[in-house]
Order: C-alpha cells, then sequence, then structure tokens
C-alpha cells in the first residue's frame, strides 16, 4: 500500500514539473509540452498533480479538454480502484 502512495506522489509531481516547465516554455520559445503528454502523467496516476498546478499557474485553464478531461481521467480511476476493492473485499481477499 506504501508503494503505491508513492507512487502516485512521484508521478503527480512529474505531471506538475511537466506543466511548470510548459508554462515557462511558452513565452520563451521553448519546445512545447505536447497536450498527449500532459494527458499521459494523468493517465498514468498523476492527475491531481497536473490539475492542481494548471490551476495554481493558470495553465490550460481555458482549454475545455482539460478542465473537463483531467477530472474526469481522476473520477475514472477513483471509481476503476473501488470497484476492484469491492471485489477483492468481497472475495475475501483484502
Amino acid at each position: 500500500m506504501r508503494d503505491a502512495v508513492w507512487y502516485f506522489l512521484a508521478v503527480s509531481a512529474i505531471g506538475a514539473a511537466v506543466c511548470v516547465y510548459d508554462k515557462l516554455a511558452a513565452p520563451r520559445g521553448w519546445t512545447r509540452v505536447p497536450e498527449r503528454t500532459l494527458f499521459f502523467w494523468a493517465l498514468v496516476g498523476g492527475g491531481p498533480g497536473v490539475y492542481l498546478t494548471m490551476l495554481l499557474i493558470r495553465h490550460k485553464t481555458l482549454h475545455r479538454r482539460f478542465m473537463l478531461g483531467i477530472p474526469a481521467i481522476m473520477i475514472l480511476q477513483i471509481a476503476i480502484i473501488v470497484g476492484i476493492y469491492n471485489i477483492l473485499y468481497s472475495r475475501g481477499l483484502l
């Protein structure tokens, strides 16, 4: 269980760092981060870090696909985790 928490903290931190980099890259003419990369970090469990960073630094907040998509990914992930937990619990595996 502890490993899972560390995993989610790590991917959230990486997702947050990617958002910050993209925000800094925009006005400086650096190579931008593809939008699919931000969604990738949300899909692998970094949604909270990506979403909170987007709100804090006001990055991509005018893009509907991000403001709806990232929370939708997080809700789907929570539903999957709860579903797996309920199945394992009902079978006496937890």
